[in-house]
């Protein structure tokens, strides 16, 4: 069950004129954008976990990132990194992976030895499924885009004790649940194709995923993503 909502006043992006935060002073950071579907997958968890006071938010401004960001913190320069112990973790699927494990709240990993393999195919998949959608914005756009999202109506079939990946919230979803949200918006935007239709299974996770409060905070400006995946794919 997910921990009780809790309204947050969301910090401003970090920028280039921006100071550092004092970097490994024992605070646990989970460095994001609100815009970057890898960093809202570590966002979500967080939220759901009810991690909100042991876990900091520092959102960056990807545009004019701050040069004590790639020097002190994460030397890759991408978002989501978690600061820890001392330490930080980057890579979105490896970090929600390491707050679950680390951290108190609601388990986001499944005990049944059934689910957790069908949780490693899912995660496995996962980056086919949005190279593959992405791919399909210069092709046969609903064709190919078409199979990922039967795909996932198919997953969603497998446990039938609730309505996500592995009936209940797990990570998988958490996973999935970033670019989901942007395929819907931009392909709803563009070809009026509604990912959803035909396939009951992904219109009911999507509304259960809307009416978590855990998600909801971390969900795209619908306007910045349109204008964004129209000037990188439609140019």
């Amino acid at each position: 069950m997910a921990t009780p909502s809790v309204q947050e006043v969301l910090p401003p992006s970090l920028d280039s004129t921006s100071e550092p935060p004092p970097v490994f002073d024992g605070t646990t950071r989970l460095y994001i954008n609100y815009q970057c579907p890898f960093a809202q997958r570590t966002w979500i968890v967080r939220n759901y976990k009810g991690l909100h006071d042991k876990i900091k938010l520092v959102p960056i401004d990807l545009q004019n990132r701050p040069a004590w960001y790639k020097e002190k913190v994460y030397p890759p320069n991408k978002v989501p990194s978690l600061e820890h112990n001392g330490k930080v973790i980057g890579e979105s699927l490896d970090v929600i992976k390491y707050v679950d494990s680390n951290f108190e709240g609601p388990a986001l990993w499944p005990d049944d030895s059934d689910k957790q393999k069908f949780a490693d195919e899912l995660l496995a998949y996962v980056d086919t499924f949005i190279k593959n959608v992405f791919g399909s914005f210069k092709g046969d756009t609903i064709k190919e885009a078409g199979a990922e999202f039967d795909y996932l109506e198919t997953a969603l079939q497998k446990f039938v004790d609730g309505p996500f990946f592995l009936g209940q919230f797990s990570l998988v979803d958490a996973a999935y649940a970033p670019f989901v949200e942007r395929f819907q918006i931009f392909l709803h935007e563009v070809l009026k194709y509604d990912i959803t239709s035909g396939r009951p299974k992904l219109a009911a996770w999507v509304k259960e995923l809307n009416n978590l409060d855990a998600y909801k905070p971390t969900k795209c400006d619908p306007k910045h993503l349109v204008q964004f995946y129209k000037s990188r794919f439609l140019a």
